[in-house]
């Protein structure tokens, strides 16, 4: 008899539960000096959310609400001289210089904090495999440890190679990883990922040819390259990986996104994670048809985040090839959409835990894990909270990986009428915390100013089929129904530009979630138009997408102008994970001036209370947190891209001024020179908003 991989990480995970029970019984909250994980003490941020634990917390607090609107962009840093600018980085500052990835060609640029002067840089050679490369502009930035004494900058390229560069020239280490056969690489310094991932991999073995440095992966069995950095977890750099974008493909072949393991101290391989279970390793089965010896993705492609003193990294991961069809991989299909909590020191499984069976949704993780611990009904907890598109918010034991709250397996509402797909029977549900942002489309989504506007509501929403469940599987091309609707859509909820911030002294989450919906259809494989496109593999599927996503947007049907889906259509909720309580939830941007003004001057809310006329802009924001404030991106009415600050308890804003552009994916905020600076990633550049007298020529203090 086969062993149900959910059931055995619960038998397991229980026993694990009731070892914490016992030596955490009656311990006291954690205190405001023991709460956050490590990373930024003495006002570094030396992760890429700041410390291990991803919770974008800073201890500074030299800004605050009675100084905010104080604040100025006291110097701004153009990356145009590197290319193409990535609009997802997020700087790391470390003993005096601020550092962060820019450009195509990852560029990685150490800064002075003062004024934005480029103190170094370092640009891997040109290779064909960074040419094939789908993110290039994703890098979101580098990984830092101190090692001997010395500060290293670990960096993982389009290319998916591993730079190790000493921080205060960004030369390449000497003595460590492995030559890299390919001209203008440097003796040292560098691991070619590539050969480590495939170099026990069926498919790879089979073709019997050597291994050439300069190609990768043979394209047609697979593709693989980095859109996030790595991370050091005590003397191990951890390193995911990514995928091609599965709404774009048509092909079955691709390459596992293993995990893999090198020594800080000499780039030694020391371990891989298998994404796609072998013969023998738990979750197998869970890949029907032996479909495990061909499909590939299950990639880690957010950031990970990590807790030093246990040993453990916690990496998220996305679906299989292919994104809205699998009927090629038949199983809940072990470790797709999961988070996996690993041994950094060996790679070893301590726990896992799957948020979506057989994910055909494109409803991939794509934010790191948030760790704080928490007091949940007299006890301390040492919790993960995983954001996600769903807008579920998974709340887990770290050290166990039992939920902290229940999580209940539910029917999948629909089965799909696509030939050859099975959706899996039941689906995961945490019942706290609430979902924070749309999940399908119920009545209870409807305005409700009135019993007549909501009946006028719903008349539309049943006129044009508006409603919807969560897990709603694509449609065919030839379905008289049209293609399916998918709220939240793969661009719903959390996603990249917005990852989750967390207070861990207060135990409280931030989520950035916007309420979107896609609309899914699927053609047979060997004629969707996406087959045009260069992509890995060779063997078509029977069913892909039949074109790049159609969004369908919620504001669409209204009823004469009055839209019928309640807001804030962007928000930022705020939850006490100690109680699982939602605090509050507003709109990050406001809604623009003729928006506002049509709903306030529409003829069925003259007169009422309680209409929402501020219903927000879709898309997400991104925020740090401090002792005192929430800081994030936003838009006023009239469009001017702001930077906001909100009271942690309320959600009221505490403040706000104008910044050069819309804020992209991370903030960072530390304190360089006596003077807390808050740096916001642009489109073209970064930011650096401080106090006046942090500006170059200010007082200096």
């Amino acid at each position: 008899m086969k062993a149900d991989p959910r059931r055995w990480a619960t038998r397991t995970v229980t026993l694990g539960l009731g070892l914490v029970l016992a030596v955490t019984c009656g311990l006291l909250a954690p205190s405001a000096a023991t709460a956050q994980g490590p990373g930024t003490a003495d006002g570094q941020w030396t992760y890429l959310g700041g410390d291990a634990w991803h919770t974008r917390y800073t201890p500074a607090d030299e800004i605050t609400a009675e100084n905010f609107n104080d604040l100025e962009v006291v110097w701004e840093w153009s990356a145009t001289s590197f290319g193409p600018s990535t609009a997802r980085a997020t700087p790391t500052y470390v003993d005096g210089k601020m550092i962060t990835v820019a450009g195509d060609r990852r560029h990685v640029v150490a800064l002075d904090p003062k004024n934005g002067d480029l103190i170094w840089s370092f640009r891997e050679p040109n290779t064909a495999r960074h040419d094939y490369s789908m993110r290039k502009g994703y890098g979101k930035g580098i990984a830092y440890s101190e090692i001997d004494g010395r500060g290293v900058i670990f960096i993982t390229s389009p290319a998916f190679f591993l730079h190790a560069l000493d921080a205060d020239t960004g030369e390449p280490l000497e003595n460590w990883g492995r030559p890299v056969p390919i001209d203008g690489f440097e003796p040292s310094g560098t691991v070619d990922l590539v050969e480590d991932l495939i170099s026990d991999w069926g498919p790879w073995i089979s073709m019997d040819r050597p291994y050439d440095a300069g190609q990768g992966i043979p394209i047609e069995i697979g593709y693989v390259t980095a859109s996030s950095p790595p991370i050091v977890v005590n003397d191990t750099v951890v390193v995911g990986n990514s995928a091609e974008q599965g709404y774009l493909q048509t092909r079955v072949e691709n390459v596992p996104g293993d995990i893999l393991g090198y020594d800080t101290r000499t780039g030694d391989f020391k371990w891989r994670f298998h994404v796609v279970p072998r013969p023998g390793e738990v979750g197998h089965e869970t890949w029907e048809n032996d479909a495990w010896q061909t499909i590939g993705d299950v990639s880690s492609w957010a950031p990970m985040s990590a807790d030093p003193e246990l040993g453990l990294v916690y990496i998220v991961t996305n679906g299989a090839t292919i994104d809205y069809y699998g009927g090629h991989h038949p199983g809940d299909n072990l470790f797709s959409t999961s988070i996996i909590a690993l041994d950094a020191d060996t790679g070893e499984r301590r726990w896992h835990y799957q948020m979506v069976h057989h994910d055909i949704w494109n409803y991939d993780t794509p934010t790191a894990p948030v760790l704080m611990n928490v007091t949940v009904d007299g006890r301390e907890v040492k919790g993960l909270f995983q954001a996600t598109k769903q807008s579920f918010l998974y709340a887990i034991n770290r050290e166990t990986g039992e939920p902290i709250w229940p999580i209940e397996e539910r029917p999948t509402p629909r089965q799909s009428n696509v030939p050859g797909e099975q959706l899996a029977a039941t689906q995961p549900f945490p019942t706290r915390p609430a979902p924070y942002d749309l999940q399908g489309r119920t009545e209870d989504h409807l305005i409700d100013y009135t019993p007549e506007i909501k009946e006028m509501a719903r008349q539309v929403a049943l006129e044009n089929n508006l409603f919807n469940n969560l897990f709603d599987p694509p449609t065919t091309i030839d379905d008289p129904a049209g293609p399916a609707w998918n709220c939240p859509g793969g661009g719903g909820g959390t996603n990249i530009t917005g990852p989750a911030v967390g207070d861990p002294v207060n135990g409280i989450i931030f989520t950035s979630s916007q309420s979107n919906c896609f609309r899914l259809q699927v053609m047979p494989g060997v004629e969707s138009p996406l087959d045009e496109l260069e992509q890995s593999g060779t063997t078509h599927t029977d069913w892909a997408a039949v074109s790049t996503t159609v969004r369908g947007s919620i504001e669409q049907f209204t009823i004469d102008g009055l839209p019928i889906w309640k807001g804030p259509v962007g928000r930022i909720t705020a939850i006490d994970v100690n109680t699982g309580d939602h605090l509050w939830a507003v709109p990050y941007a406001d809604a623009t001036e003729a928006q506002q003004d049509r709903i306030r001057n529409h003829p069925l809310v003259q007169g009422l209370d309680g209409v929402e006329i501020n219903r927000g802009r879709g898309g997400n924001t991104a925020m740090v947190v401090t002792p005192t404030l929430l800081i994030a991106g936003g838009l006023s009415a009239d469009n001017t891209p702001m930077l906001y600050a909100y009271d942690k308890q309320t959600g009221e804003r505490a403040g706000g001024i104008e910044i050069p552009g819309v804020t992209r994916y991370g903030m960072s905020s530390w304190v360089h020179d006596g003077h807390q600076y808050v740096i916001v990633q642009l489109a073209n550049g970064l930011a650096a908003v401080a106090m006046p007298s942090a500006a170059p020529g200010g007082d200096g203090h």
